[in-house]
């Protein structure tokens, strides 16, 4: 069956840097893109970021260009996010997904992002 585990949240100060990992099974990870979304407290899920299954193709929402990079390894069957320059408002719980395709999740890491 499908599994994602996220894993390398943590509190950090504003302006730090995480880099999130999620590790994929039960699936052949190199034929799909992958999609990173976060949970802030009390809102919706948002979209962060999708990668292709190449790897060469990136795409952001708006408030993370130039902060976040999304990447992968189809030899480990992980995607990870590289999060720079960290601020209050990306404090949120971090999931992993397979792009268009909500019916699988991983149980998200948390990040915190305060003084």
């Amino acid at each position: 069956q499908v599994q994602l585990v996220e894993s390398g949240g943590g509190l950090v100060q504003p302006g730090g840097s995480l880099r999130l990992a999620c590790a994929a099974s039960g699936f052949t990870f190199r034929n799909y893109a992958m999609s990173w979304l976060r949970q802030a407290p009390g809102k919706g899920l948002e979209w962060v970021a999708d990668i292709n299954s190449g790897g060469d193709k990136l795409y952001y929402e708006d408030s993370v260009k130039g902060r976040f990079t999304i990447s992968r390894d189809n030899t480990q069957n992980m995607v990870y996010l590289q999060m720079n320059n960290l601020k209050p408002e990306d404090t949120a719980v971090y999931y992993c997904s397979k792009t268009n395709d909500n019916r699988y999740w991983g149980q998200g890491t948390q990040v915190s992002v305060s003084s």
